[in-house]
């Protein structure tokens, strides 16, 4: 420290506070938010800080000063954290009858309204999932409307509310032959399924959507929001999608078809819950097969993932896509999946 000028000493102390919360943040998944619920908040932030990180690194690269060990030491220890945020894979080449393409979208109401100017976000989505021809489709924060055109599915939705119902869907050019819902307490989120069934195989699909933090993606949320009235918001919502994920796996423990679960988690990779849905047994879509950042979700001050498909050990995973289209404030996802 004795040899770096007052500058660097000053950036140096920031690295050191980025570090340190960076190395926090990796025990989160581990740590209950109905116990550690204020501190859970820092998972939020896993991608911003690791890309902080990276910076520092840079700089004192270009410095060739050695405290760029700090954080290469640091983003090292969480390596998997750090190779999940960014992918470069190569999707497989298979035969095309031998896929399940299974898309998942939180469309936002179909844009009721008019978050987004100028645009029939039910036409076109249709149009997207006519051209992208997807066999599974979920969908979160749905609602019935006429101009949405899927007449090649089999549909089964839970919506409910008064002026505009709303909820869950699932689409599937398979026949479904059983159906129900996984009612989370207090909440419009839910959790659905539906059987299909392909050939010789009945799949259970499971569209999944966790309690949101309402935050608006345009804004700063602490502009908008006090602080400590933020913060503790926040903390509760990770509470609830705990409560929810328990819901969730109590009723998947009973399930003993092949498996894919699609969802909105209102969380990151970097989550408790995550961490827990994805248990031991499920395979994530882009960490196996996607490529980039694989943002879900229009947040515009550091890159989002919140929307997963994931899949079982019955599945090889060959593809994964994020599709960056504006018809929603998040983004459709797709994988292609083939079963054993």
């Amino acid at each position: 420290m004795k040899k770096l000028n007052l500058l660097d000493k000053f950036v140096f102390f920031f690295n050191s506070i980025a570090a340190t919360t960076l190395l926090l943040a990796y025990i989160l998944p581990y740590l209950e938010p109905k116990r550690f619920a204020f501190l859970s908040i820092l998972s939020l932030t896993v991608p911003f800080l690791i890309i902080l990180n990276i910076l520092f690194v840079i700089y004192w690269l270009l410095k060739v000063k050695k405290q760029l060990l700090l954080s290469i030491i640091i983003l090292l220890i969480g390596f998997q954290y750090v190779a999940s945020l960014y992918k470069v894979s190569a999707s497989k080449q298979v035969n095309d009858a031998e896929n399940i393409a299974v898309m998942n979208y939180n469309v936002r109401l179909f844009n009721v309204f008019k978050w987004i100017p100028e645009i029939d976000a039910a036409q076109e989505i249709s149009l997207l999932i006519k051209e992208q021809d997807p066999d599974i489709i979920s969908m979160q924060d749905y609602r019935p409307d006429d101009g949405l055109a899927l007449k090649k599915y089999y549909k089964f939705e839970e919506v409910r509310g008064d002026k505009i119902k709303n909820g869950q869907a699932i689409f599937s050019k398979f026949p479904i032959i059983n159906q129900g819902s996984i009612d989370f307490p207090n909440t419009f989120n839910n959790a659905i399924f539906a059987d299909v069934v392909k050939g010789k195989d009945t799949i259970r699909v499971y569209n999944v959507h966790l309690q949101s933090f309402k935050i608006d993606a345009s804004k700063d949320p602490l502009k908008s929001e006090a602080a400590e009235n933020l913060f503790k918001r926040v903390g509760n919502t990770f509470t609830l999608q705990q409560s929810q994920a328990d819901l969730f796996l109590e009723h998947k423990a009973k399930c003993t078809y092949k498996t894919i679960v699609c969802g909105d988690f209102n969380n990151t990779a970097y989550s408790f819950v995550y961490k827990t849905i994805k248990g031991t047994d499920l395979r994530d879509a882009f960490v196996e097969a996607g490529n980039g950042f694989g943002r879900s979700f229009d947040f515009k001050f550091f890159p989002v993932r919140i929307d997963f498909i994931m899949v079982d050990d019955n599945f090889e995973i060959n593809s994964f896509k994020t599709f960056d289209v504006k018809f929603s404030d998040h983004y459709p996802i797709m994988s292609r999946v083939k079963v054993r």
